[in-house]
């Protein structure tokens, strides 16, 4: 694991007062606007903190948005993009479209992985909004297969690509902007609200569809109404692009640049070794560690929002009006707690709470799964209650656990790396891969026992990684909301230097 930047006491004024701010570079004033570094401690500003949250969370709804309209929409957009005939093999050819998403997740991942660590995070954040906002607008643009043939499914599919390559640039740079911007104490709260995003954008999109339905008539909804969801990705967008165009770069990254300007050969010789190579070999053991975790998450996350609904209806044959509402309540409890289990993260550790959660894995889905089975309404909602609030340990942690696994100058490329391969080849298989188990054994607790593999990884995973919480992030100094804090932290720096040097 990498070490944590140890705390050097520094000179008593800080780096960034105005005098150093006016005469260094136009991009160092536009740094030391925001933070400065004093003493070796990184002072943030709480409200570009409170922005930079802001943004990284409505891109990260943005996405989420687009994936709950599409999952539940997808049998009308069967009958609008594929050739009649088949209904079955009208889903099939739009959960295709959906899937191939996956694909390029991990390769714009490491095209847009490693700009973020050698342009800035800011500039990527802001291409990446960019592409899935027009991606998601143009699918509400395509004009029917009754229409152009052909051409509709393909056209389908390019934005589909072109949303599944921006997304894998998006958690990465969303996670890492976030951790970098916010101070040591309270990463876990403010990191939280990353995946409080995810869930509001899947309840939107989600409760915006099936609203839809239940208002308009299905030859409406097959002729325009369809349209509406994906068209109002373009507001959404612009505003989200608004929000990041007004965003500065990370202290940690601006850090980074400042020293490296001050070493112009060293930082031509790093530029050479951070490629892929540098990303990949150079941080195995993190990004092990990184794609174990991304599996525990993106199985739990992905059986309980996407596969469960079709679970109560195709296994259990429960009505499916009923099963979304549930699936819907449980996301509307998660966010209700999510900022709270985001607390307990940073005054408990990183380590607990996902332990809890894997344990709970471990030793509940199988008599959640049963509650579920027994069909009523209050079972149901009981068991998924408590999936729910398992999975929450998991959203709430680690958008501050995955970050802090990485250096500064590697950290948006390896992240960005190994959790789209965890996602690719774990979560967004988890639908296809269950289904394909009941069917080759015809048991149909198999989602259980598929959760509690998972949990079982994710487990190994929590017990090889270091406690993050409270702690800087790797390549970075302490970052504090206060100068009275900074003080703080170089008066114990010194005394630790001291009781050091007597020994």
């Amino acid at each position: 694991m990498p070490t944590q930047s140890p705390v050097v006491p520094g000179p008593r004024h800080p780096v960034g007062s105005r005098a150093d701010a006016a005469s260094g570079p136009p991009q160092d004033r536009a740094a030391d606007s925001t933070q400065h570094t004093s003493g070796e401690v990184t002072v943030v500003d709480p409200a570009m903190v409170k922005r930079a949250v802001s943004a990284a969370a409505l891109g990260n709804a943005m996405e989420w948005f687009d994936f709950g309209v599409y999952s539940y929409i997808a049998v009308t957009l069967g009958h609008v993009f594929f050739p009649s005939g088949n209904p079955t093999a009208q889903l099939l050819s739009t959960f295709g479209a959906f899937a191939a998403a996956f694909l390029v997740r991990p390769i714009g991942g490491m095209v847009f992985g490693p700009l973020g660590d050698r342009i800035g995070r800011q500039k990527i954040l802001a291409i990446t909004m960019i592409m899935m906002a027009a991606g998601t607008f143009a699918i509400g643009l395509i004009p029917s297969y009754a229409s152009i043939g052909v051409g509709a499914p393909i056209l389908l599919l390019v934005a589909r690509l072109v949303q599944g390559f921006s997304t894998g640039g998006e958690y990465g740079g969303a996670s890492t902007f976030i951790a970098e911007y916010a101070p040591d104490k309270k990463r876990g709260f403010l990191g939280s609200w990353l995946e409080f995003g995810t869930l509001a954008g899947y309840v939107g999109g989600a409760g915006l569809v099936t609203l839809m339905t239940a208002l308009l008539s299905t030859e409406d909804l097959n002729s325009w109404g369809w349209r509406i969801p994906f068209l109002i990705a373009g507001p959404m967008g612009i505003i989200g692009l608004y929000l990041r165009m007004r965003l500065e770069e990370t202290p940690a990254f601006a850090q980074l640049e400042k020293e490296a300007r001050t070493k112009e050969k060293a930082r031509r010789e790093a530029e050479k070794r951070i490629g892929i190579r540098e990303m990949i070999f150079g941080q195995w053991r993190a990004l092990l560690l990184c794609v174990g975790l991304v599996l525990v998450f993106n199985v739990t996350d992905y059986m309980l929002l996407s596969y469960m609904p079709s679970y109560l209806t195709s296994e259990l044959k429960y009505d499916e009006t009923h099963g979304l509402l549930v699936v819907l309540a449980v996301m509307v409890l998660m966010m209700g707690v999510q900022p709270f289990a985001g607390r307990l993260t940073d005054r408990f550790g990183r380590r607990p709470v996902i332990g809890a959660g894997c344990v709970g894995f471990l030793l509940l889905s199988i008599p959640a799964l049963l509650l579920i089975r027994q069909g009523s309404l209050a079972a149901i909602a009981l068991g998924m209650g408590a999936l729910g609030l398992l999975l929450v340990t998991f959203t709430a942690a680690m958008p501050s656990t995955l970050p802090a696994l990485f250096p500064t100058k590697v950290r948006y490329g390896s992240l960005s790396i190994g959790f789209n391969v965890s996602v690719s080849l774990f979560g967004g298989t988890t639908p296809l891969v269950v289904t394909a188990l009941i069917g080759a054994t015809g048991n149909k607790m198999m989602p259980a026992y598929y959760m509690m593999a998972a949990a079982v990884i994710g487990g190994i995973a929590v017990l090889l990684m270091s406690e993050s919480a409270r702690k800087p992030l790797p390549g970075s100094p302490p970052a504090v909301e206060t100068e009275a804090e900074a003080q703080e932290v170089r008066r114990a720096a010194r005394g630790a230097a001291k009781a050091d040097a007597a020994v």
